[in-house]
This record gives C-alpha cells, sequence and structure tokens, in this order.
C-alpha cells in the first residue's frame, strides 16, 4: 500500500461515520479508530514498515531554532539541482523527535532510502525517504511548518 492508498483509506474512514476499521493484508494490518465526532486514529502496524510511523510526537513551540541554511545568492543558477519535493499536505519535521538530530543538514550525502524529513498528516508520521542520490545544497522549509502537496522541501546537488 503506498502513501496515497494510505490517505484514501483515512479519508474514507473519517467520512464515513465509522468508529472502528481495520486492513490486514499479507504485509501489513492498519486499524483506523475514532471517537465519536472526534479526528484521532491510531495506526497499529503488524510487521515493520518504511512508511508511516506513529513514534514521534511534536514538542510545544519553543525558542526559535537556528537558520537551516544560509541563503543563496539571488543570481545562483539552481537548475543544475534536484528538487526534492513534499508526496503529502501536513506539517514538516527535520527531526524524528524533539530530542533527536536532525535527518539531514546542508552538506549531508544522501543515497534513495535515506529518510530526509517526517510529514505529519492527520496525527500519522509520514517518513520521507529521499529517491534520489546527491548532496543537500538547501533546505527550503523551516522545521514545523506546514506543507502542501508537490511543495519542494530540499535542493540536492546530484555530482
Amino acid at each position: 500500500m503506498d502513501i496515497k492508498e494510505l490517505q484514501n483509506f483515512i479519508r474514507f474512514v473519517s467520512k464515513s461515520g465509522a468508529t472502528e476499521v481495520s486492513l490486514e493484508t499479507d504485509e501489513f494490518k492498519i486499524t483506523v479508530k475514532t471517537a465519536p465526532g472526534a479526528q484521532e486514529f491510531a495506526f497499529v502496524p503488524s510487521a515493520p514498515m518504511t512508511m508511516p510511523s506513529a513514534a514521534y510526537a511534536p514538542a510545544p513551540a519553543a525558542a526559535p531554532e537556528a537558520a537551516p541554511a544560509p541563503a543563496a545568492p539571488a543570481s545562483e543558477d539552481t537548475s543544475k539541482y534536484i528538487t526534492v519535493k513534499s508526496p503529502m499536505i501536513g506539517t514538516f519535521y527535520r527531526r524524528p523527535s524533539p530530542d533527536k538530530d536532525f535527518f539531514v543538514n546542508v552538506g549531508d550525502e544522501i543515497k534513495p532510502g535515506k529518510a530526509v524529513c517526517v510529514i505529519e498528516a492527520m496525527k500519522l508520521f509520514n517518513e520521507i525517504e529521499s529517491e534520489v542520490s546527491g548532496r543537500i545544497v538547501k533546505i527550503l522549509v523551516d522545521d514545523s511548518s506546514p506543507v502542501e502537496y508537490d511543495q519542494p522541501l530540499f535542493l540536492v546537488d546530484p555530482a
């Protein structure tokens, strides 16, 4: 099941008015439970998955963090870079939990499959993995910021 199918499943459950729905395949089991009139969801994987993870809990707003990357000169040509975009609407987090280090920083090398951020959508925390190899050149979104579908998150130098 890909992330789109998972999002459609959650939307279906929220619109149906059901209080509990389970979906089970050979690879995983998902149970979505809602309290009457609430939008709380529980994610219960039965086998290890690389997609959503419900282990992350955002911390209350704290003092602003240091800027993620220095601003690139306006005349710099970014067409040689690959843009990593958000696969969904949600809240962008640069670290797996408030007490952990960032997934990636400017200058870090990434490979396909490496987690680069977490996007929270409807109380589910989705680890976003890189689909490209290269070096992070710029981080385009601030930590704990809302993001839209297909919004650029990172610039990667594939060289």
